[in-house]
């Protein structure tokens, strides 16, 4: 089972590498709640312990926040020894002049789709379930001794999406290759040239305006004969049976029968002596 989930964690980040171009070292931003679960869990050092849940050649770079660390400090003595371990990591700026809630600056950093390729870990379910919504964000979380990623399910619909607006045209851009195609109809006509700028499609005149040549049509393949070495040679055909026995015996007729001359043993001999 641990090299399954070690392997279900790996393509894991190879999706996120892939679609939303996560590069080494990753950035690891983490809440209170998480500082406080490595500890009691005895996760350390934290720093290896994300290493390899990523499968990073290199050591993750840890941070944290002032908000995050405001709230650890405000739950006392209880959590005292995880105010005192996220003081150690770095401190990423946010722009709260007052202090929010871990939740509301967790999110603030990530944005809409996270431009700082953040990993954000976390045990708070709401703050999880936020998370899932916004494109790009790979989600860690801690179950008893183990470290878990959550699966990229919902961010799979987000990278389909992605690619989809990269491959089909936007109605702006649509808009502004016809303008483009129409100023150099416009240019056309007062060259002389426009009878035959009439007659094209508003297709031929986007590919124009984007400097692309118009390409030939394919021809079809038509079907074509039989390879001459791979046919066999045709055989002759079997004449009947009765033309066969007439040939043959055409043939006894025309040989001659041949008579072999019987040689005399030594006993026929010696008996013609004797009288």
């Amino acid at each position: 089972m641990r090299v399954k989930k070690k392997s279900r964690h790996r393509k894991a980040v190879k999706f996120y590498a892939t679609c939303f171009g996560f590069r080494e070292p990753y950035k690891v931003l983490i809440d209170g709640t998480f500082v406080h679960h490595l500890l009691t869990q005895r996760l350390l050092p934290a720093d290896e312990a994300l290493r390899d849940l990523l499968s990073a050649s290199r050591t993750p770079a840890l941070y944290t926040s002032k908000c995050i660390l405001a709230e650890l400090r405000r739950l006392g003595k209880s959590h005292a020894d995880a105010f005192d371990a996220a003081s150690l990591l770095a401190t990423t700026k946010c722009e709260h002049e007052k202090v929010v809630s871990a939740v509301n600056c967790v999110l603030s950093l990530v944005g809409d789709k996270n431009p700082e390729h953040f990993f954000v870990a976390t045990q708070d379910a709401e703050l999880r379930e936020k998370l899932r919504e916004i494109p790009g964000v790979l989600v860690i979380y801690g179950l008893k001794n183990s470290l878990f990623i959550e699966h990229p399910s919902v961010q799979r619909k987000f990278a389909q999406l992605d690619e989809e607006k990269r491959l089909n045209m936007d109605i702006s851009e649509y808009k502004k290759l016809l303008k483009a195609a129409s100023e150099g109809k416009a240019a056309d006509n007062e060259n002389g040239s426009g009878g035959e700028q009439r007659e094209r499609p508003i297709s031929s005149l986007v590919k124009n305006a984007l400097g692309v040549a118009e390409k030939s049509k394919f021809k079809k393949n038509r079907p074509k004969g039989p390879n001459p070495l791979s046919c066999k040679k045709k055989k002759p055909k079997h004449q009947s049976s009765g033309v066969q026995n007439q040939g043959a015996k055409a043939d006894g007729e025309s040989k001659r029968k041949r008579v072999r001359k019987r040689n005399k043993s030594h006993k026929e001999l010696h008996s013609h002596s004797l009288f």
